[in-house]
Parts: structure tokens; C-alpha cells; sequence
């Protein structure tokens, strides 16, 4: 019996070490901290629509830092994550929330090949939608 619970053990052990080095994924419901450079493709390019930083459960931004002006610090505001990877914002998100314009859906994607990001998917006044793409710096 000392020799089936000592195995049991073991394996415990074995999976808590593998588990403690694993990459964040949807279960974790929080997107790997970092600012995300926010773009969207438009006319043949990519056009910068600011960062958002993230922090555990929450974040701020976006901040444009385009054009030599600079963003300021905004105030902090919680997101969730579902298990399938759809990230609900709890507060503004400043251009995707302002003007009339309302957030669709927003599906984050963390693999291990690829920098963390999330498409933001917009609605527009006028009925139309965009889709944007923010990624977590290599910096961070």
C-alpha cells in the first residue's frame, strides 16, 4: 500500500512541476500582462490605433502616441475572460466605445508560436464593422 500512495505521490509532483511552467491560456481567464500595440488594415495599411496595456484582470488605454503627440495615463478598468477566449470589457475602450461606435466581440489567441493578441471586432454608427488586432510587444 506505502508503495501505490509513494507513486501517487510522485505523480502529483511530476504534474504540479509541468503545470507550474505552462503558458497562460483561456482557462486562466486573463490575457499574459503587457501593452498591446493596437492596428487595423485599411486602404492597403496598417494604421495605428494606440496601446492597451494589461495588468492581471485589468487595463487601460487605448493611449495614441502617434504623430510626436503623447497619451496619458488612463484610469484602470477590469476585463473577464471566458474559456473559449472572448474578452468582455468593463469599462470604455476608448475609441472602439466613443463616437456611437460599440464593441461586437473581442477573441483573444495565445499559442506558443505567436506573440498574445486579441481582434477587436467594432460596430459602427452606420451599421458596418471593423476589425482590429492588438499584440503584445517582444519586449515584454
Amino acid at each position: 500500500m506505502a508503495l501505490g500512495i509513494s507513486r501517487i505521490s510522485i505523480g502529483i509532483l511530476v504534474l504540479a512541476a509541468a503545470t507550474g511552467t505552462a503558458r497562460a491560456n483561456f482557462s486562466d481567464g486573463k490575457m499574459p500582462d503587457g501593452i498591446y500595440h493596437c492596428e487595423v488594415y485599411l486602404l492597403g495599411m496598417f494604421l495605428n490605433l494606440g496601446d492597451i496595456t494589461i495588468k492581471g484582470n485589468v487595463y487601460s488605454g487605448p493611449i495614441y502616441t502617434g504623430l510626436g503627440t503623447f497619451g496619458t495615463a488612463q484610469q484602470g478598468y477590469n476585463y473577464q475572460m471566458d474559456a473559449n477566449g472572448v474578452i468582455s470589457w468593463l469599462g470604455p475602450l476608448g475609441g472602439y466605445t466613443a463616437g456611437g461606435n460599440s464593441l461586437s466581440l473581442t477573441q483573444a489567441t495565445l499559442d506558443g508560436q505567436s506573440a498574445p493578441s486579441f481582434d477587436i471586432i467594432m460596430k459602427q454608427p452606420d451599421g458596418a464593422f471593423t476589425a482590429s488586432t492588438c499584440t503584445r510587444g517582444n519586449s515584454q
